[in-house]
Protein backbone atom coordinates (compact mmCIF):
# COMPACT_ATOMS: atom_id res chain seq x y z
CA UNK A 1 0.00 0.00 0.00
CA UNK A 2 1.42 3.14 -1.12
CA UNK A 3 0.73 6.62 0.20
CA UNK A 4 1.11 9.77 -0.70
CA UNK A 5 2.02 12.56 1.30
CA UNK A 6 -0.19 15.67 1.29
CA UNK A 7 0.56 18.43 -1.12
CA UNK A 8 2.32 20.90 1.46
CA UNK A 9 2.14 23.75 -0.53
CA UNK A 10 -1.83 24.35 -0.68
CA UNK A 11 -2.80 26.34 2.49
CA UNK A 12 -5.59 23.80 4.37
CA UNK A 13 -9.06 24.88 4.15
CA UNK A 14 -10.42 26.14 7.06
CA UNK A 15 -13.28 24.28 8.73
CA UNK A 16 -17.16 25.24 8.51
CA UNK A 17 -18.68 26.50 11.31
CA UNK A 18 -22.49 26.99 12.02
CA UNK A 19 -23.03 30.71 12.05
CA UNK A 20 -26.78 30.84 12.95
CA UNK A 21 -29.38 28.46 13.31
CA UNK A 22 -32.94 30.32 12.47
CA UNK A 23 -36.44 29.37 12.73
CA UNK A 24 -39.53 31.71 11.42
CA UNK A 25 -40.63 33.95 14.46
CA UNK A 26 -41.98 31.78 17.34
CA UNK A 27 -45.19 34.57 16.61
CA UNK A 28 -46.40 32.09 14.03
CA UNK A 29 -47.37 29.79 17.58
CA UNK A 30 -49.67 32.95 18.92
CA UNK A 31 -53.21 32.10 17.61
CA UNK A 32 -52.45 27.99 18.14
CA UNK A 33 -51.49 28.56 21.45
CA UNK A 34 -54.84 30.97 22.39
CA UNK A 35 -56.30 28.13 20.88
CA UNK A 36 -55.29 25.93 23.63
CA UNK A 37 -55.60 27.97 26.83
CA UNK A 38 -59.51 28.04 25.51
CA UNK A 39 -60.04 24.26 24.68
CA UNK A 40 -58.17 23.98 28.09
CA UNK A 41 -60.42 26.82 29.60
CA UNK A 42 -63.77 25.06 28.08
CA UNK A 43 -62.82 21.48 29.17
CA UNK A 44 -62.21 22.42 33.04
CA UNK A 45 -65.06 24.13 32.56
CA UNK A 46 -67.50 21.86 31.38
CA UNK A 47 -65.60 18.70 32.91
CA UNK A 48 -67.89 18.64 35.52
CA UNK A 49 -71.13 19.60 34.33
CA UNK A 50 -72.34 16.50 32.06
CA UNK A 51 -74.00 13.70 33.34
CA UNK A 52 -74.11 11.21 30.50
CA UNK A 53 -71.46 9.02 29.76
CA UNK A 54 -71.68 10.27 25.63
CA UNK A 55 -71.53 13.35 26.65
CA UNK A 56 -68.58 13.11 28.56
CA UNK A 57 -66.81 11.27 26.15
CA UNK A 58 -67.56 13.66 22.95
CA UNK A 59 -66.35 16.52 25.12
CA UNK A 60 -63.01 15.01 25.58
CA UNK A 61 -63.15 13.83 22.25
CA UNK A 62 -63.61 17.58 21.00
CA UNK A 63 -61.36 19.02 22.87
CA UNK A 64 -58.74 16.39 21.93
CA UNK A 65 -59.64 17.18 18.02
CA UNK A 66 -59.35 20.74 18.58
CA UNK A 67 -55.99 20.47 20.43
CA UNK A 68 -54.53 18.36 17.87
CA UNK A 69 -56.06 19.98 14.77
CA UNK A 70 -55.08 23.72 15.73
CA UNK A 71 -52.18 23.48 18.33
CA UNK A 72 -50.33 20.17 17.66
CA UNK A 73 -50.42 20.36 13.81
CA UNK A 74 -48.96 24.36 13.49
CA UNK A 75 -46.61 23.40 16.45
CA UNK A 76 -44.91 20.23 13.97
CA UNK A 77 -45.04 22.24 11.16
CA UNK A 78 -43.19 25.38 12.92
CA UNK A 79 -40.59 22.67 14.34
CA UNK A 80 -40.07 21.00 11.12
CA UNK A 81 -39.01 24.16 9.25
CA UNK A 82 -35.20 25.16 10.36
CA UNK A 83 -32.86 27.35 8.49
CA UNK A 84 -28.39 26.85 9.32
CA UNK A 85 -26.48 29.20 8.32
CA UNK A 86 -22.46 28.16 8.35
CA UNK A 87 -19.05 29.86 6.65
CA UNK A 88 -20.31 27.98 3.51
CA UNK A 89 -23.89 27.28 3.02
CA UNK A 90 -26.72 27.62 3.61
CA UNK A 91 -29.04 24.42 4.69
CA UNK A 92 -32.17 24.49 4.18
CA UNK A 93 -34.45 21.71 5.88
CA UNK A 94 -38.04 21.64 6.02
CA UNK A 95 -40.91 19.03 6.22
CA UNK A 96 -42.31 16.15 8.65
CA UNK A 97 -43.17 13.03 6.96
CA UNK A 98 -40.91 13.66 3.43
CA UNK A 99 -37.96 15.69 4.85
CA UNK A 100 -36.35 18.10 2.10
CA UNK A 101 -33.20 19.37 2.32
CA UNK A 102 -31.09 22.42 -0.14
CA UNK A 103 -28.23 23.34 -0.21
CA UNK A 104 -26.97 27.36 -0.99
CA UNK A 105 -22.92 27.71 -1.54
CA UNK A 106 -21.62 31.32 -0.26
CA UNK A 107 -18.96 30.37 -3.42
CA UNK A 108 -21.83 30.63 -6.00
CA UNK A 109 -22.92 34.08 -4.89
CA UNK A 110 -26.58 35.37 -4.93
CA UNK A 111 -28.88 38.62 -4.08
CA UNK A 112 -30.20 38.89 -0.90
CA UNK A 113 -33.36 41.07 -0.03
CA UNK A 114 -35.54 41.71 2.88
CA UNK A 115 -39.13 42.03 2.55
CA UNK A 116 -41.72 42.74 5.62
CA UNK A 117 -44.83 43.66 5.88
CA UNK A 118 -46.08 45.98 9.08
CA UNK A 119 -45.95 43.24 11.53
CA UNK A 120 -43.27 41.84 10.62
CA UNK A 121 -41.67 45.44 11.04
CA UNK A 122 -42.84 45.95 14.59
CA UNK A 123 -40.91 42.34 15.52
CA UNK A 124 -38.26 43.31 13.20
CA UNK A 125 -38.25 40.19 11.43
CA UNK A 126 -38.72 39.93 7.92
CA UNK A 127 -38.94 36.91 4.86
CA UNK A 128 -35.38 37.25 3.82
CA UNK A 129 -35.38 36.61 -0.18
CA UNK A 130 -31.95 34.91 -1.69
CA UNK A 131 -31.90 34.73 -5.66
CA UNK A 132 -29.44 32.62 -6.78
CA UNK A 133 -30.18 32.24 -10.45
CA UNK A 134 -32.44 29.30 -9.60
CA UNK A 135 -36.06 29.08 -10.94
CA UNK A 136 -37.71 30.82 -8.23
CA UNK A 137 -35.86 32.63 -5.27
CA UNK A 138 -35.04 30.32 -1.81
CA UNK A 139 -37.06 32.60 0.74
CA UNK A 140 -36.13 32.11 4.81
CA UNK A 141 -40.07 32.97 5.84
CA UNK A 142 -40.32 35.46 8.78
CA UNK A 143 -36.74 35.83 10.16
CA UNK A 144 -36.02 37.02 13.87
CA UNK A 145 -33.37 40.17 13.03
CA UNK A 146 -33.94 39.74 9.27
CA UNK A 147 -31.61 43.00 8.79
CA UNK A 148 -28.38 40.93 11.21
CA UNK A 149 -29.00 38.19 8.87
CA UNK A 150 -28.60 40.07 5.26
CA UNK A 151 -25.48 41.39 6.38
CA UNK A 152 -23.80 38.32 7.53
CA UNK A 153 -25.07 36.75 4.12
CA UNK A 154 -23.65 39.49 2.61
CA UNK A 155 -20.24 39.11 4.46
CA UNK A 156 -20.38 35.21 3.96
CA UNK A 157 -20.90 35.54 0.62
CA UNK A 158 -17.84 38.13 -0.11
CA UNK A 159 -15.60 36.38 2.23
CA UNK A 160 -15.98 33.28 0.47
CA UNK A 161 -16.38 34.81 -3.04
CA UNK A 162 -12.21 36.67 -1.89
CA UNK A 163 -11.44 32.77 -1.04
CA UNK A 164 -12.24 30.75 -4.36
CA UNK A 165 -10.80 34.03 -6.26
CA UNK A 166 -7.39 33.24 -4.47
CA UNK A 167 -7.86 29.65 -4.79
CA UNK A 168 -8.48 30.38 -8.63
CA UNK A 169 -5.40 32.54 -8.72
CA UNK A 170 -2.90 30.25 -6.80
CA UNK A 171 -3.90 27.46 -8.98
CA UNK A 172 -3.51 29.46 -12.45
CA UNK A 173 -0.51 31.25 -11.63
CA UNK A 174 2.71 30.61 -13.68
CA UNK A 175 5.68 30.28 -11.98
CA UNK A 176 9.11 31.57 -12.69
CA UNK A 177 11.16 29.37 -13.34
CA UNK A 178 12.47 28.73 -16.78
CA UNK A 179 12.19 25.27 -18.13
CA UNK A 180 14.67 24.02 -20.49
CA UNK A 181 13.63 21.40 -23.03
CA UNK A 182 16.40 20.67 -25.04
CA UNK A 183 20.13 21.96 -25.32
CA UNK A 184 22.00 22.86 -28.54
Amino acid sequence: MSTTPPDQGAPAAPPERIVARLRSNARAMFWPSIVLIAACGALGYFAGRFDEVWEIVLLWSAAAAVILLLFLLPLASWLSRRYTITTRRIILRHGFFVRVRQELLHSRGYDVTVKRNWLQSAFRSGDVRINSGLERPVVLKDVPKADAVQRALNDLMDHAQTVVAVRRQQSESVSDETTVWGSR
